[in-house]
Parts: structure tokens; sequence; C-alpha cells
């Protein structure tokens, strides 16, 4: 069954749509059970629910000490880095090395969570040369761990976070405690 013509170029006044931030006419809404739902509260359980991510109950990792932080950043950074060991040798490799190994994406993923770990730093109050320098870390790790073979074997050595962490570590070893 054809359309005519004249409703593709002149299109039916029920079936058109209006413009964006019109009104359209809308039917009555029925939930699962076949009762009628009002039009001013949609959800009235939903209405003043809200997160709360502020509260030690509903974030594990929002009323952190520094202490703690940066014990986190370290085992991160160690799990990253260094969490295994070549058999037969002292070569320790981490979860970097590994996810490495994927062409591309895996580099992507790696420099997303030594991104994490730089701005985790600045969020303790590293400053812009700390920052500066992690990032510069972040970037020789990420650019050169994208090279086939010698990238992945550059990511083994290099280490970049158990580098970013120990800077971080010195430097805030070096401010008084509040």
């Amino acid at each position: 069954m054809a359309m005519p013509e004249d409703d593709i170029f002149s299109p039916n006044a029920t079936r058109s749509r209006p413009p964006f931030g019109g009104t359209q006419a809308r039917g009555k809404v029925i939930d699962q059970d076949g009762r009628e739902l009002s039009d001013a509260a949609p959800f009235p359980p939903f209405e003043g629910f809200q997160f709360d991510f502020r509260n030690s109950t509903t974030n594990p990792f929002g009323n952190l000490t520094r202490e703690q932080r940066l014990e986190r950043l370290e085992m991160i950074a160690k799990l990253l880095d260094v969490a295994f060991i070549v058999p037969g040798t002292n070569v320790r490799y981490g979860i970097d090395g590994l996810i490495g190994l994927i062409p591309v994406v895996g580099d992507i993923i790696t420099t997303a969570i030594s991104l994490w770990l730089v701005r985790e730093a600045r969020l303790l109050g590293a400053p812009w040369h700390i920052t500066a320098r992690m990032l510069a870390n972040v970037a020789v790790d990420g650019v050169v761990g994208m090279v086939p073979v010698a990238g992945d074997a550059f990511d083994v050595m290099f280490r970049a976070n158990v580098r970013n962490v120990r800077m971080l570590r010195r430097w805030l070893d070096k401010q008084p405690r509040l």
C-alpha cells in the first residue's frame, strides 16, 4: 500500500510533530498494573531522592586521610609496575606491562590509569612543578609504550607510576603537618 504524495509533501496534522520545545499532546500514562498515573508526579517515591557521596557510608573513598590516600596510590602504582616477578630472574613487572601487550588500546588504558594517579596527586595538593614532572613521566611511558615490542620492554623497565608516587611522597614528606 503506497502513501499518497499529498501526505508526503503536506503531512497530516495528526502525524506531524511539534518543533523542538513545543508541547505535544499526550495520552494517559498507565503503569504496569493498569493504574493511571497523574501528570504532576510520575514517580512520587523518588521525588526527594538524591545521592550523597560525601558521606562515608555511601562512598568508601570519601573520607580518607592524606596518608590513606597516599598508601592507596602506592598500592596502585605497585600493582601497575612491580606486582609480579619473572620466574628465575629479578625482573619485576606489573599489569601495565601485561595490558600494554594489547596494541594501542592497552597503552591507552594504562595511560589513563596513570593520569588518574596524577589527578589524585593534584588533589593532595601537589604543586605544578611536581605534577608537570609526573605528566612528563606518563607521557614518556605512554608514547614509548606504543612501540610494539620495545615499548613493552620499556614499560617494564621505566616504571613511571612508581616514580611518580615516589616523587609525590618525597614532596609530601617535606611539607609541614597540619
